[in-house]
């Protein structure tokens, strides 16, 4: 008899360490339409904060003043989101105020990408038989 067992590991959520909380809230729950489902408020400022956009999750904590590093946040990091049509929500980006990259066909899905306030890139990625490379601007000139 084989035993059926539930996953123990269960989401990968990225964490993100941003430097200003206000404008990353702006992007992402004004922007992108993620929800704040918990957070954590300290000394009367909103310090982190798990976010929900149907079935993927984020989660953003601002840096102290006295301990943002001197780095460049961001670089070298994507959350690729897997979606039902990326070409919907670059319109809706657009609609928003938000300035995403011109969709294109990469490894046979149509990637849209936006870089939220630090430098983190976010791909938009829906399945498409559209050829490889092509630009969104060439199905709608």
């Amino acid at each position: 008899m084989s035993e059926t067992t539930e996953p123990n590991v269960k989401q990968a959520v990225p964490f993100l360490m941003i430097t200003n909380m206000e404008a990353s809230l702006r992007f992402y729950v004004e922007g992108l339409g993620f929800t704040i489902t918990n957070k954590w408020i300290d000394e009367g400022r909103l310090r982190w904060c798990w976010l929900q956009l149907e079935g993927a999750a984020l989660m953003l904590q601002e840096y102290r003043p006295d301990h943002i590093p001197t780095t460049k946040r961001g670089e070298g990091v994507s959350i690729c989101f897997q979606c039902k049509d990326a070409l919907a929500l670059y319109r809706t980006f657009l609609s928003r105020g938000l300035a995403p990259r011109e969709p294109f066909v990469g490894n046979a899905m149509w990637v849209t990408i936006i870089t939220d306030p630090d430098g983190y890139k976010l791909d938009f990625e829906s399945p498409t038989d559209v050829p490889e490379e092509t630009l969104y601007s060439a199905l709608h000139s």
